[in-house]
């Protein structure tokens, strides 16, 4: 069975830094993070497709880097410059879904995390 465990959320005012692990259960061939805010449905916020194949939104391009250590087992999502807009459960994910007439467009994944919550304050 997939297992995703995240770690690493909590409270920070903005400006400051989170950095979010994911301990899987093995390798897996696709992965990201998603968050969900307050009142919001779930968005794709960082995937990693292959390695040469990296895909952040808008929103945090420039800010979030997600990485992952193939011996560790682990997928990581460094946070930097945060905003009060950053606020939600972190979701990692894995097996990613992409839009057929869009392959850059995430729209879901076959296995998730249990979540993890990050609170960023002004």
């Amino acid at each position: 069975a997939v297992e995703l465990r995240e770690s690493g959320g909590g409270s920070v005012q903005a400006g400051g830094s989170l950095r979010l692990s994911c301990a899987t259960s093995g390798y897996l061939y696709s992965m990201g993070w998603f968050r969900q805010a307050p009142g919001k449905g779930r968005e794709a916020v960082a995937s990693l497709i292959s390695t040469d194949n990296i895909i952040y939104s808008d929103s945090v391009k420039g800010r979030f880097t997600i990485s992952r250590d193939n011996v560790k087992n682990t997928l990581d999502l460094q946070m930097n410059s945060l905003t009060p807009e950053d606020t939600g459960v972190y979701y990692c994910a894995a097996g990613l879904l992409r839009e057929p007439g869009d392959r850059r467009k995430i729209t879901g994944a076959d296995y998730w995390g249990h979540g993890t919550q990050v609170n960023v304050s002004s």
